[in-house]
């Protein structure tokens, strides 16, 4: 668990230095969403994976979460099928059968 957690710290100061390519961010980011600690950092990482979810690069978690004020951020399965955060709505955008 700890090696997990420095891991995850070193693909934050990788990203953060810009040194994650494009497929590494969205990889960051959607780990980030899964275990919900993307809604406890500051608060351009909450916008980033609300934009990635907007856009259809990630999804939301495989469950809820709290974000940093206590609001409860849903799973992929509490939403509808095909609207934003769900896995429908990821593969209508990014064209994935």
């Amino acid at each position: 668990m700890r090696n997990s957690y420095s891991n995850m710290i070193n693909k934050i100061i990788d990203y953060e230095e810009g040194s994650l390519s494009n497929t590494e961010s969205i990889e960051l980011i959607q780990d980030l969403i899964n275990s919900g600690k993307v809604w406890k950092l500051q608060g351009s990482y909450g916008r980033i994976a609300s934009q990635s979810i907007e856009s259809g690069h990630c999804v939301l978690g495989k469950k809820g979460h709290r974000d940093y004020y206590g609001n409860y951020v849903p799973s992929r399965t509490e939403v509808k099928p095909g609207t934003k955060g769900s896995t429908e709505y990821q593969q209508k955008l990014q064209n994935i059968d």
